[in-house]
């Protein structure tokens, strides 16, 4: 793992991330589970998707995860987001129920999110690594350094982005978010444990476009097309 893998324009932001103890740390940790057999998520090649999807002069939107789905076949870098011929996971199905609710766009037949990730939105986990089937198995290996250093970047030389913070998790990183020069919205995750206690209901989506458009952006188009390339 190297900056070399990181797409250009963030690695002119963050490439120093690569020269710190942790993240050397880090590269060790995945090199030895991989040495013992162990199965990683997502595959090496899409561990830095979000970055690649969304360079940094680019991004209008943030949508914070925590870390990569560990089934197999799901996870492919971006946050909330599964491959094609994957099952939708129920937290992504509240996401569309929520989007039809607010704008009223049908929901896609698939989990794939690359289109919003195309148009500016920063699909990014805090986390960008775990082992199949164990959940949040590398947390505070250090990958929260490193995307907390792309939210300083983001906050720091960026404004007029919207911050979508879902959940106790996301919501923790309000403290390092200039509310003055960006919107910043949160509520509670789209898990079914807690979708309905205010997810639901919220408004996210039609308040992002709303204010992209008052700040001279162009809005996201949050229906995703289906896998022919049609709209619903």
């Amino acid at each position: 793992m190297n900056k070399q893998q990181l797409e250009t324009s963030w690695r002119t932001q963050i490439e120093d991330e690569f020269n710190q103890e942790y993240m050397r740390s880090l590269s060790d940790f995945l090199t030895s589970e991989t040495a013992q057999g162990k199965i990683i998520y997502p595959e090496q090649n899409q561990i830095f998707a979000a970055f690649d999807h969304t360079p940094f002069d680019k991004v209008k939107v943030v949508i914070l995860g925590q870390d990569p789905y560990h089934g197999p076949g799901q996870a492919h870098g971006l946050s909330f987001s599964v491959k094609n011929d994957v099952r939708i996971p129920p937290s992504l199905r509240n996401i569309y129920k929520e989007i039809q609710r607010d704008l009223e766009i049908p929901p896609p037949p698939h989990g794939c999110l690359e289109h919003w990730a195309n148009q500016g939105v920063l699909l990014l986990n805090t986390v960008l690594t775990v082992e199949q089937g164990k959940a949040a198995s590398h947390q505070k290996m250090g990958w929260e350094h490193f995307t907390d250093a792309a939210i300083n970047a983001l906050s720091k030389h960026r404004k007029n982005i919207v911050y979508l913070l879902w959940g106790s998790h996301a919501i923790k990183k309000t403290d390092r978010l200039n509310s003055q020069e960006n919107l910043v919205l949160s509520s509670v995750h789209p898990s079914p444990l807690s979708a309905h206690r205010g997810f639901i209901g919220n408004g996210h989506f039609s308040a992002t476009n709303d204010y992209l458009i008052n700040t001279g952006q162009t809005p996201i188009n949050w229906a995703i097309p289906d896998h022919q390339g049609s709209f619903f």
